[in-house]
């Protein structure tokens, strides 16, 4: 083990500081290891240091070897981006799997543990809809019993690769029922993350902490159906403050799986999503389908007639992009940023272009 992944671990194990500061201080000192020499933690982190050494050759020996597991520490190129962005990151990450943590696209999938007819419904609809048409969507969710287990194994039959963040470390699957399902997400691209060490005991409280690497890690976060307090509000929380988008599935005024769900939509926090095009097209993420149909049967042709000579520059630029601001069209046709504005305008008139999310334009 690397100097710097001790120090990672040695940090995690320091029941302070809390969280944000230990993400606050490896940002400001650049390593885990400069961490830990710092006055406010040097004391602390040393007297975990054994521990630390202790924990990562156990690991090191059992689970590095023989089953391949990652230490991925918070200046690691692999460490994932969009939870890097988060002020209380973990420093460290344990993975299982081959599973890229930075992919083009990652939806959080989370809900209830009492998941209705209702709910399974709408979550497998939804997930194999957006395999067909957004495919290598990265899907998150807790691994736990109801929405979490129901997204992890569609994301399975859809091809998608699939995520699991655990509330303990990788010595063991919680709940084990859902065992061989994580077998499976790992054999097919996907994988557990955690960013606890092996031995640790489950506790209560480690699942709300679990959440915030859930909505952490992804672009948006899909709620299927949520009581008003439960685990996936507290998720939806914290997708809200960490400046993420959030969907929710609207469900009946009587329902009380659903009641979280609307009052997420009633209160303009989340955004209604009826369908995965609702999610693709807020998000401005690209439709497959749409684009095969484009292709095979030449609509663009049709739709675009009577075009002028820099709207047709326009159209072609978009015609591959998933989506592009102002100056990344002014600058790829080589035209004026006031220009491409009056003319991007007059095109979302005629219904030839629209502005999506990030103020990112697409046909």
């Amino acid at each position: 083990m690397t100097e710097e992944q001790v120090s990672s671990i040695a940090l995690s194990l320091c029941t302070r500081p809390v969280l944000r500061q230990k993400c606050q201080l490896v940002k400001e000192c650049g390593s885990a290891t400069e961490a830990c020499r710092h006055p406010s933690v040097r004391e602390m982190a040393s007297s975990f240091m054994a521990r630390a050494e202790e924990e990562m050759a156990w690991v090191e020996k059992n689970w590095v070897e023989k089953n391949r597991i990652r230490c991925i520490c918070f200046t690691d190129d692999d460490y994932p981006t969009r939870l890097k962005q988060c002020v209380d990151a973990p420093v460290v990450l344990f993975a299982l799997g081959n599973v890229n943590l930075n992919p083009t696209r990652v939806l959080a999938v989370v809900g209830t543990r009492l998941i209705t007819e209702y709910g399974r419904k709408m979550c497998d609809v939804f997930i194999r809809e957006l395999a067909q048409k957004s495919p290598d969507t990265l899907i998150v969710s807790g691994l736990a019993y109801g929405v979490d287990i129901h997204a992890h194994r569609a994301a399975l039959r859809g091809g998608l690769p699939t995520i699991g963040v655990m509330a303990h470390g990788l010595d063991q699957v919680y709940p084990a029922d859902h065992r061989q399902t994580a077998v499976e997400m790992i054999n097919q691209g996907g994988g557990l993350i955690t960013e606890f060490v092996s031995g640790t005991h489950i506790e209560k409280s480690y699942f709300v902490q679990r959440n915030r690497i859930v909505a952490g890690m992804a672009d948006a976060t899909l709620i299927v159906q949520g009581a008003e307090r439960s685990g996936s509000m507290v998720t939806a929380r914290l997708a809200h403050d960490y400046d993420r988008d959030l969907f929710c599935c609207p469900g009946r005024a009587d329902d009380v799986q659903s009641e979280g769900c609307n009052r997420l939509i009633q209160r303009q926090m989340a955004h209604m999503a009826l369908s995965v095009d609702d999610l693709l097209e807020t998000m401005n993420w690209p439709n497959e389908l749409l684009r095969q149909q484009v292709r095979q049967e030449g609509i663009q042709q049709e739709l675009f007639p009577n075009l002028t000579p820099e709207e047709e520059r326009i159209i072609s630029t978009l015609r591959d992009a998933d989506g592009l601001t102002l100056n990344d069209i002014s600058e790829r046709c080589a035209m004026p940023v006031g220009d491409v504005s009056a003319l991007l305008f007059s095109m979302e008139l005629k219904g030839l272009v629209r502005q999506g999310a990030g103020g990112r334009y697409c046909l």
